[in-house]
Protein backbone atom coordinates (compact mmCIF):
# COMPACT_ATOMS: atom_id res chain seq x y z
CA UNK A 1 0.00 0.00 0.00
CA UNK A 2 3.21 2.20 0.61
CA UNK A 3 4.21 1.51 -2.99
CA UNK A 4 0.77 2.43 -4.06
CA UNK A 5 0.97 5.80 -2.29
CA UNK A 6 4.34 6.58 -3.75
CA UNK A 7 3.50 5.55 -7.06
CA UNK A 8 -0.06 6.99 -7.65
CA UNK A 9 1.30 10.54 -7.91
CA UNK A 10 3.82 9.91 -10.47
CA UNK A 11 1.07 8.60 -12.61
CA UNK A 12 -1.23 11.47 -11.46
CA UNK A 13 1.77 13.98 -12.74
CA UNK A 14 1.92 11.76 -15.55
CA UNK A 15 -1.64 13.11 -16.50
CA UNK A 16 -1.11 16.75 -15.66
CA UNK A 17 1.76 17.14 -17.93
CA UNK A 18 0.01 15.82 -20.85
CA UNK A 19 -1.11 18.51 -23.14
CA UNK A 20 -4.71 19.80 -22.79
CA UNK A 21 -5.15 19.26 -26.39
CA UNK A 22 -5.43 15.46 -25.86
CA UNK A 23 -9.01 14.94 -24.04
CA UNK A 24 -9.55 13.39 -20.70
CA UNK A 25 -11.44 10.32 -22.02
CA UNK A 26 -8.19 9.72 -24.25
CA UNK A 27 -5.96 9.59 -21.36
CA UNK A 28 -8.09 7.17 -19.79
CA UNK A 29 -7.93 5.21 -23.17
CA UNK A 30 -4.43 5.06 -22.85
CA UNK A 31 -4.45 4.43 -18.77
CA UNK A 32 -6.45 1.29 -19.41
CA UNK A 33 -5.78 -0.47 -22.64
CA UNK A 34 -2.17 -0.04 -21.10
CA UNK A 35 -3.21 -2.16 -18.89
CA UNK A 36 -4.81 -4.90 -20.98
CA UNK A 37 -2.03 -4.76 -22.79
CA UNK A 38 0.31 -5.97 -20.29
CA UNK A 39 -1.22 -7.65 -18.12
CA UNK A 40 -3.30 -10.31 -20.01
CA UNK A 41 -0.01 -12.01 -21.65
CA UNK A 42 0.93 -12.25 -18.03
CA UNK A 43 -1.98 -14.01 -16.86
CA UNK A 44 -0.79 -16.19 -19.74
CA UNK A 45 2.52 -16.53 -18.35
CA UNK A 46 1.65 -17.23 -14.55
CA UNK A 47 -1.36 -19.57 -16.26
CA UNK A 48 -3.98 -17.68 -14.31
CA UNK A 49 -7.46 -18.33 -14.87
CA UNK A 50 -8.88 -15.91 -17.50
CA UNK A 51 -11.94 -16.67 -17.30
CA UNK A 52 -14.87 -15.29 -15.37
CA UNK A 53 -18.77 -16.11 -14.69
CA UNK A 54 -21.37 -13.73 -15.41
CA UNK A 55 -21.59 -12.48 -11.75
CA UNK A 56 -18.10 -11.88 -11.55
CA UNK A 57 -18.16 -9.72 -14.73
CA UNK A 58 -20.99 -7.84 -13.42
CA UNK A 59 -18.34 -7.08 -10.79
CA UNK A 60 -15.89 -5.88 -12.83
CA UNK A 61 -18.09 -4.21 -14.94
CA UNK A 62 -19.24 -1.91 -11.85
CA UNK A 63 -15.75 -1.87 -10.36
CA UNK A 64 -14.43 -0.41 -14.17
CA UNK A 65 -17.51 2.06 -14.04
CA UNK A 66 -16.40 3.68 -10.55
CA UNK A 67 -12.77 4.14 -11.78
CA UNK A 68 -13.54 5.41 -14.52
CA UNK A 69 -15.85 8.04 -13.21
CA UNK A 70 -13.66 8.58 -10.44
CA UNK A 71 -10.37 9.17 -12.65
CA UNK A 72 -12.33 11.48 -15.38
CA UNK A 73 -13.20 13.65 -12.19
CA UNK A 74 -9.54 13.57 -10.85
CA UNK A 75 -8.13 14.07 -13.91
CA UNK A 76 -10.08 17.00 -15.25
CA UNK A 77 -9.55 18.68 -11.92
CA UNK A 78 -5.54 18.34 -12.25
CA UNK A 79 -5.48 20.55 -15.29
CA UNK A 80 -6.73 23.32 -12.98
CA UNK A 81 -5.45 22.69 -9.80
CA UNK A 82 -1.94 21.89 -7.79
CA UNK A 83 -1.27 18.19 -7.62
CA UNK A 84 -1.11 18.33 -3.79
CA UNK A 85 -4.14 20.20 -3.18
CA UNK A 86 -6.29 18.14 -5.70
CA UNK A 87 -4.84 15.17 -3.62
CA UNK A 88 -5.44 16.73 -0.33
CA UNK A 89 -8.70 17.45 -1.15
CA UNK A 90 -9.59 13.63 -2.28
CA UNK A 91 -8.55 12.25 1.23
CA UNK A 92 -12.11 12.53 2.49
CA UNK A 93 -11.97 8.99 1.07
CA UNK A 94 -10.85 6.75 3.61
CA UNK A 95 -13.58 8.66 5.73
CA UNK A 96 -16.56 7.35 3.24
CA UNK A 97 -14.48 3.89 2.75
CA UNK A 98 -14.66 3.32 6.67
CA UNK A 99 -18.32 4.01 7.20
CA UNK A 100 -19.19 1.79 3.67
CA UNK A 101 -17.20 -0.96 4.80
CA UNK A 102 -18.96 -0.83 8.40
CA UNK A 103 -22.27 -1.36 6.31
CA UNK A 104 -21.75 -3.21 3.42
CA UNK A 105 -18.42 -5.45 4.24
CA UNK A 106 -19.43 -5.26 8.08
CA UNK A 107 -15.86 -4.65 8.88
CA UNK A 108 -15.73 -3.48 12.58
CA UNK A 109 -15.21 0.26 13.06
CA UNK A 110 -15.35 2.10 16.44
CA UNK A 111 -15.81 5.97 17.43
CA UNK A 112 -12.10 6.09 17.87
CA UNK A 113 -11.91 5.73 14.08
CA UNK A 114 -14.89 8.06 12.95
CA UNK A 115 -13.37 10.81 15.33
CA UNK A 116 -10.43 10.31 13.67
CA UNK A 117 -12.02 10.62 10.14
CA UNK A 118 -13.81 13.34 10.60
CA UNK A 119 -10.86 15.55 11.99
CA UNK A 120 -9.04 14.20 8.58
CA UNK A 121 -12.00 15.46 7.07
CA UNK A 122 -11.73 18.89 8.97
CA UNK A 123 -8.07 19.06 7.43
CA UNK A 124 -9.23 18.59 3.80
CA UNK A 125 -11.78 21.50 4.42
CA UNK A 126 -9.28 24.02 4.94
CA UNK A 127 -7.89 23.07 1.25
CA UNK A 128 -10.71 22.96 -0.12
CA UNK A 129 -12.28 26.60 1.02
CA UNK A 130 -9.31 28.59 -0.88
CA UNK A 131 -9.29 26.41 -3.70
CA UNK A 132 -13.28 26.86 -4.23
CA UNK A 133 -12.67 30.66 -4.42
CA UNK A 134 -10.23 30.37 -6.57
CA UNK A 135 -11.54 27.98 -8.94
CA UNK A 136 -15.17 27.72 -8.21
CA UNK A 137 -17.00 24.45 -8.69
CA UNK A 138 -13.74 22.64 -10.30
CA UNK A 139 -12.64 22.03 -6.84
CA UNK A 140 -15.70 19.80 -5.69
CA UNK A 141 -14.39 17.70 -8.45
CA UNK A 142 -11.42 15.84 -5.95
CA UNK A 143 -14.79 15.37 -3.77
CA UNK A 144 -16.39 13.53 -6.42
CA UNK A 145 -13.26 11.58 -6.98
CA UNK A 146 -13.11 10.47 -3.37
CA UNK A 147 -17.10 8.94 -3.27
CA UNK A 148 -16.30 7.04 -6.81
CA UNK A 149 -13.02 5.89 -5.23
CA UNK A 150 -14.65 4.78 -2.23
CA UNK A 151 -16.59 2.65 -3.60
CA UNK A 152 -14.04 0.85 -5.89
CA UNK A 153 -12.26 0.08 -2.40
CA UNK A 154 -14.88 -1.84 -1.43
CA UNK A 155 -15.73 -3.63 -4.75
CA UNK A 156 -11.83 -4.39 -4.90
CA UNK A 157 -11.74 -5.69 -1.08
CA UNK A 158 -15.60 -7.50 -2.20
CA UNK A 159 -13.55 -9.27 -5.13
CA UNK A 160 -10.03 -9.92 -4.19
CA UNK A 161 -10.86 -12.36 -1.93
CA UNK A 162 -12.59 -14.60 -4.94
CA UNK A 163 -9.73 -14.06 -7.25
CA UNK A 164 -5.84 -13.16 -7.50
CA UNK A 165 -5.37 -10.10 -7.56
CA UNK A 166 -3.78 -10.33 -11.32
CA UNK A 167 -6.65 -11.35 -12.58
CA UNK A 168 -9.21 -9.03 -10.91
CA UNK A 169 -7.09 -6.04 -12.42
CA UNK A 170 -7.21 -7.45 -16.15
CA UNK A 171 -10.58 -7.92 -16.15
CA UNK A 172 -11.22 -4.50 -14.78
CA UNK A 173 -9.10 -3.02 -16.75
CA UNK A 174 -11.05 -5.01 -19.88
CA UNK A 175 -13.88 -4.18 -18.64
CA UNK A 176 -12.98 -0.43 -18.29
CA UNK A 177 -11.51 0.39 -21.77
CA UNK A 178 -14.49 -1.21 -23.55
CA UNK A 179 -16.71 1.05 -21.56
CA UNK A 180 -14.47 4.06 -22.07
CA UNK A 181 -13.32 3.87 -26.05
CA UNK A 182 -16.82 3.19 -27.65
CA UNK A 183 -17.93 6.93 -26.54
CA UNK A 184 -14.18 8.63 -27.60
CA UNK A 185 -14.18 6.76 -30.99
CA UNK A 186 -17.80 7.74 -31.36
CA UNK A 187 -16.61 11.52 -31.02
CA UNK A 188 -14.10 11.88 -33.27
CA UNK A 189 -14.38 14.94 -35.04
CA UNK A 190 -17.30 16.04 -32.91
CA UNK A 191 -15.13 18.73 -31.49
CA UNK A 192 -16.32 17.88 -28.22
CA UNK A 193 -13.15 18.76 -25.49
CA UNK A 194 -13.78 15.96 -23.43
CA UNK A 195 -14.00 12.96 -26.07
CA UNK A 196 -12.74 14.15 -29.32
CA UNK A 197 -9.74 12.22 -29.98
CA UNK A 198 -6.44 13.77 -31.46
CA UNK A 199 -3.31 12.70 -32.92
CA UNK A 200 -1.00 12.76 -30.31
CA UNK A 201 2.79 14.74 -30.14
CA UNK A 202 5.99 12.67 -29.28
CA UNK A 203 5.72 14.48 -25.37
CA UNK A 204 1.97 13.12 -24.99
CA UNK A 205 2.78 9.84 -26.36
CA UNK A 206 5.32 9.49 -23.65
CA UNK A 207 2.93 10.97 -20.89
CA UNK A 208 -0.01 8.33 -22.09
CA UNK A 209 2.44 5.59 -21.84
CA UNK A 210 3.50 6.56 -18.44
CA UNK A 211 -0.31 6.85 -17.45
CA UNK A 212 -0.63 3.48 -18.07
CA UNK A 213 2.60 1.72 -16.85
CA UNK A 214 2.27 3.28 -13.26
CA UNK A 215 -1.62 3.04 -13.13
CA UNK A 216 -0.87 -0.72 -13.61
CA UNK A 217 1.60 -1.32 -11.32
CA UNK A 218 0.02 0.47 -8.79
CA UNK A 219 -3.22 -0.75 -8.98
CA UNK A 220 -2.38 -4.39 -9.34
CA UNK A 221 -0.06 -3.02 -5.42
CA UNK A 222 -3.85 -1.73 -4.45
CA UNK A 223 -5.23 -4.46 -4.86
CA UNK A 224 -2.94 -7.43 -3.29
CA UNK A 225 -2.98 -4.49 -0.12
CA UNK A 226 -6.82 -4.85 -0.05
CA UNK A 227 -6.49 -8.62 -0.17
CA UNK A 228 -4.94 -9.46 2.63
CA UNK A 229 -6.32 -6.44 4.83
CA UNK A 230 -9.47 -4.44 5.74
CA UNK A 231 -10.71 -1.66 3.13
CA UNK A 232 -10.67 0.55 6.25
CA UNK A 233 -6.85 0.00 7.41
CA UNK A 234 -5.48 0.05 4.28
CA UNK A 235 -7.58 3.44 3.35
CA UNK A 236 -5.73 4.60 6.35
CA UNK A 237 -2.33 4.38 4.96
CA UNK A 238 -3.38 6.20 1.81
CA UNK A 239 -2.67 9.31 3.36
CA UNK A 240 0.45 8.86 2.85
CA UNK A 241 0.23 9.99 -0.58
CA UNK A 242 0.24 12.97 -0.06
CA UNK A 243 3.55 13.40 0.99
CA UNK A 244 4.51 11.73 -2.26
CA UNK A 245 2.15 14.25 -3.90
CA UNK A 246 3.46 17.07 -2.65
CA UNK A 247 7.44 16.32 -3.70
CA UNK A 248 5.78 15.31 -7.19
CA UNK A 249 3.53 19.00 -7.55
CA UNK A 250 7.12 20.55 -6.67
CA UNK A 251 9.33 18.86 -8.47
CA UNK A 252 7.55 18.53 -11.45
CA UNK A 253 5.73 21.35 -11.74
CA UNK A 254 7.05 23.86 -9.19
CA UNK A 255 3.74 24.01 -7.09
CA UNK A 256 4.19 24.58 -3.47
CA UNK A 257 1.22 24.67 -0.73
CA UNK A 258 0.28 27.49 0.58
CA UNK A 259 0.38 27.76 4.35
CA UNK A 260 -3.50 27.01 5.10
CA UNK A 261 -2.98 24.05 2.73
CA UNK A 262 0.35 22.62 4.67
CA UNK A 263 -1.91 23.47 8.14
CA UNK A 264 -4.74 20.67 6.06
CA UNK A 265 -1.95 18.41 5.14
CA UNK A 266 -0.67 17.87 8.52
CA UNK A 267 -4.16 17.13 10.23
CA UNK A 268 -4.90 14.80 7.40
CA UNK A 269 -1.88 13.22 8.52
CA UNK A 270 -2.37 13.34 11.95
CA UNK A 271 -5.79 11.52 11.86
CA UNK A 272 -4.22 9.06 9.57
CA UNK A 273 -1.47 7.98 11.86
CA UNK A 274 -3.55 8.14 14.48
CA UNK A 275 -5.73 5.41 12.97
CA UNK A 276 -3.29 3.25 11.83
CA UNK A 277 -1.64 3.01 15.63
CA UNK A 278 -5.33 2.75 16.98
CA UNK A 279 -5.54 -0.29 14.64
CA UNK A 280 -2.25 -1.79 15.44
CA UNK A 281 -3.34 -1.78 18.84
CA UNK A 282 -6.29 -3.40 18.47
CA UNK A 283 -4.78 -6.29 16.64
CA UNK A 284 -2.28 -6.76 19.02
CA UNK A 285 -5.00 -7.21 21.85
CA UNK A 286 -6.91 -9.60 19.61
CA UNK A 287 -4.12 -11.92 19.45
CA UNK A 288 -4.79 -15.04 21.50
CA UNK A 289 -2.75 -15.37 24.51
CA UNK A 290 -0.66 -18.48 24.58
CA UNK A 291 -1.22 -21.00 27.10
CA UNK A 292 1.11 -21.46 29.71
Amino acid sequence: MLAFCALAPVMDAFAKATPPEVPVAQILVARFGIQVALLYPLLLAMRLPARTTLRAAAFHAARALTLILATFCFFTALRAMPLADAIAIFFVSPFIVSLMGAVFLKEPIGWRRITASLVGFGGALLVIRPSFSDLGAIALLPLATAALFAGYMLLTRAMSQKAHPLVVQAHTSLAATVLVLPPVMLADGSGNAFLDPVMPSGFALFTLAGVGLIATVSHVLLTYALRMAPAGLVSSLQYFEIIGATLVGYLAFGDLPTPLTILGIAIIIASGLYTIARERRIEREARPVPPA
